[in-house]
């Protein structure tokens, strides 16, 4: 997935300065938290809520003088800045009913993650919160337009104490990551709220795997130990070793990415050396269900069964030392048992993406082991469910950062008709217009351009008719627009042989993307047949290929825009990292909203495109 860093135009930022300057006292006044718990090993002071550092007051057979103690775990993943509730698609669920059926639940939103994992809390005086990465990046605009602070500080506020790093954490370089961890305001943008410095996670992030080139050290801290009554449970983290592969070379400039395995296994070892026999993994990468139900039981018919993708053979690999997996990346719900190298059960969770779901775990402790009783794990992924109490700390949060971005969110780009939905067929309506808008962009540059492409992963929202706040239906607003497409990466043109066009063409569905293609989406005028029933780049049928209905010449020239992501040979696209003569264009935002407003106006709002470029064979 495209990983540029969002820098807010210069006009942009004298709204924001307006916006900031006109803001009220009260509006920039942070909600107090209501009650607070230290990090052990951590340098920040943490904000305390119910349920953590009270008094331990133990169940009967679970006290601090029995053997056993029920530790619960909360995890969540994939948050990705969405502090309000996702629209669309993206803001809800699958519910598998006892009849087989399916019902479609709305979720997500951090004031009602926030209320969610309060709620659980209570009742349970050895508790821990944790994540798997991806916190931030690709995050819609009251997030990303603030380089993603507002998003740290809602983590802060509702108690997490500690996450593994996602790929989209180097989105904006390991030198803002660690302004995420230490706090400090943005070398370029400055401080968003006169007087008031970025604190910075109170939470550790953890890079086991990630090191730096020159020194061999990790980045960050490899792992943490929380810490209770002398219940010890280790906590180790690591991103996907394919990060270099799905972040601009930019991002990951002089680190290194180790096996996720290797290096899970080669703290394991080092936590057990220091008495600390307890351990999760914060793991981020996924696996792909047989069912997309947040509730689907992957264990049947058999332990794993249901279940594939990266995740399956990395926690093979991992020692049994390691008590449990807490995994994300692939936006997947899951809760399933696959079992370690020595054969014994083994949960790995995932709870979906952006707020939707949280995973409740209870890793029952031996005291006289330090161990987990495995037999005893249980866990399951709960619905953050919209019909529960907002968190009051979560509205002023949000309310603090509307009132900033108001001047940039709410300006109106475009009209459409209906949802402009990403879906889930290799083709998308929204991945049409996209590709559209960056053909239409680069034709300004440079007319001889014939199509346009575009990545998959970049597309991070539905396009939704309803209105999100006073605008009215079917107007995009700008904040909207950003949700969809937050990298800003630039529109690259570059020139291609067609030999080398039909090989990034094959690349959607072989090589690095042959188990779980990344189908391109492409503009008007470019046609092919997928044929899903054959493998790896056969699935292509060169023969198809069409541009304004006359074939592919492997000898002639193409000049084809795509976005910068792409064009550095991103997402497994080696073949468009080698066109020639580039050009580089205005972002992409910019190059949707001024397709948007150029097709489209309240009289004729846009139609959504039908989505039929792509013939695809089943």
């Amino acid at each position: 997935m495209p990983a540029t860093p969002f820098r807010p135009s210069r006009r942009g930022r004298r709204l924001l300065t307006v916006a900031a300057g006109l803001a009220t006292v009260a509006a920039l006044t942070a909600a107090s938290p209501a009650t607070a718990q230290g990090h052990p090993g951590h340098g920040h002071p943490s904000h305390d809520r119910p349920g953590h550092g009270q008094p331990s007051h133990d169940r009967p057979g679970h006290g601090h003088n029995s053997r056993t103690v029920d530790v619960q775990l909360l995890s969540f993943n994939d948050f990705h800045g969405n502090l309000e509730p996702p629209a669309g698609s993206s803001g809800s669920v699958s519910e598998l009913q006892p009849d087989g059926t399916t019902k479609t639940v709305a979720a997500g939103g951090v004031e009602y993650l926030a209320s969610s994992l309060r709620t659980a809390r209570q009742g349970h005086p050895y508790s821990v919160t944790a994540a798997a990465g991806d916190l931030i990046g690709a995050s819609p605009l009251l997030s990303g337009l603030f380089h993603d602070e507002p998003t740290i500080e809602a983590m802060n506020k509702l108690g997490l104490d500690v996450t593994s790093v996602g790929n989209h954490e180097f989105d904006e370089g390991a030198t803002e990551l660690a302004r995420m961890q230490d706090g400090g305001c943005h070398p370029t943008d400055g401080c968003y709220e006169k007087g008031k410095k970025f604190r910075g996670a109170d939470f550790p992030y953890l890079t086991a795997n990630v090191t730096k080139e020159k020194t061999g050290k990790p980045l960050l801290k490899p792992y943490w130990v929380w810490k209770k009554n002398g219940v010890k449970v280790g906590f180790i983290g690591v991103t996907l070793e394919g990060t270099p592969d799905i972040v601009t070379a930019e991002g990951v400039k002089g680190l290194k990415f180790h096996d996720e395995a290797e290096t899970i296994n080669k703290y394991a070892k080092e936590l057990d050396k220091q008495g600390v026999k307890s351990i999760v993994a914060l793991l981020h990468e996924g696996g792909l269900p047989a069912n997309g139900a947040y509730n689907y039981d992957c264990d049947s018919p058999a332990a794993g069964g249901g279940i594939s993708g990266p995740i399956v053979d990395i926690a093979k690999k991992i020692s049994p030392k390691v008590d449990a997996l807490v995994t994300g990346h692939t936006h997947n719900a899951y809760v399933c048992t696959i079992p370690d190298p020595a054969g014994n059960p083994r949960l790995v969770t995932s709870a979906s993406s952006f707020g939707r779901l949280y995973t409740d775990t209870t890793l029952t402790y031996d005291r006289r082991t330090r161990d987990i009783v495995r037999t005893k794990v249980g866990s399951a992924n709960h619905v953050v469910s919209r019909t529960q109490p907002k968190a009051a700390d979560m509205t002023a949060l949000i309310s603090r950062w509307n009132t900033l971005a108001a001047p940039v969110a709410n300006q109106p780009v475009g009209y459409i008709s209906a949802d402009i939905p990403r879906g889930t067929s290799p083709e998308q309506p929204l991945g049409d217009l996209i590709a559209d808008a960056q053909l239409a962009h680069a034709k300004t540059l440079d007319p001889s351009t014939s199509l346009a492409l575009m990545n998959p992963g970049g597309i991070r929202a539905d396009l939704v008719h309803a209105a999100s706040g006073a605008e009215g239906d079917g107007v995009v607003t700008y904040g909207e627009a950003f949700t969809v497409q937050p990298f800003s990466n630039t529109v690259n043109l570059v020139t291609l042989t067609g030999a080398q066009l039909v090989s990034a063409l094959q690349e959607q569905v072989s090589g690095p993307n042959e188990a779980s293609p990344k189908i391109l989406q492409v503009s008007d005028g470019l046609t092919y047949t997928l044929d899903l029933t054959k493998s790896g780049a056969a699935r292509i049928d060169t023969s198809s290929i069409r541009l304004n209905g006359k074939e592919i010449d492997p000898a002639a020239s193409y000049r084809v825009a795509m976005n910068s992501f792409l064009s550095g040979g991103g997402d497994g696209f080696t073949s468009l990292g080698k066109g020639t003569n580039p050009l580089v264009g205005s972002d992409d935002l910019r190059a949707l909203n001024d397709y948007l407003t150029a097709n489209s106006s309240a009289a004729t709002p846009l139609t959504p495109p039908k989505a039929d470029r792509i013939t695809v064979v089943r």
